[in-house]
């Protein structure tokens, strides 16, 4: 087993770019449906969200990417960057590849992303994680991340 400490994140390249982009929104649009959006609105939510943070198939100003690598292997993703205008910076996606999990590797890119964050100022971190996602959500708790909101649904058949 790899030692987690030595994760090392590397600048996501252009290549890599063009294969994950994709690939995160299209999980992203399926997590939002996981969660209770329709179809219809999690694809809107997808293309509102690549519109304005990857113009032209780009990141946008400020928006960083990384590919988190152990032993010369991608082992997941990192994305974080400014949330708006100001010092509240976000995580928007991170992922740890499923052969990778349960080895630390979540803690060690999160811990990293708030480095990344503070050095470019940020004053703080937030991220979503959707309710299902129980295992990230203890993640989360234990690196001292705190409930800002929850939504809440009922559904019913008619």
């Amino acid at each position: 087993m790899s030692d987690a400490a030595s994760v090392n994140l590397q600048p996501m390249t252009r290549e890599r770019l063009a294969v994950w982009l994709p690939d995160s929104m299209a999980q992203y649009e399926q997590s939002r449906i996981d969660a209770g959006d329709s179809p219809e609105a999690a694809a809107a939510n997808r293309r509102a969200s690549e519109e304005r943070l990857f113009p032209d198939g780009e990141p946008a100003p400020g928006q960083l990417l990384f590919s988190a690598m152990l032993d010369g292997r991608e082992a997941g993703w990192l994305w974080v960057g400014p949330f708006a205008e100001g010092a509240d910076w976000w995580v928007w996606d991170v992922e740890v590849h499923e052969e990778f999990r349960r080895r630390g590797l979540g803690r060690v890119i999160m811990q990293r992303a708030e480095e990344i964050a503070r050095e470019h100022g940020a004053s703080s971190l937030g991220l979503n994680v959707f309710a299902y996602n129980t295992g990230a959500r203890a993640l989360y708790e234990s690196l001292g991340y705190e409930t800002t909101a929850i939504n809440m649904k009922k559904t019913w058949a008619d």
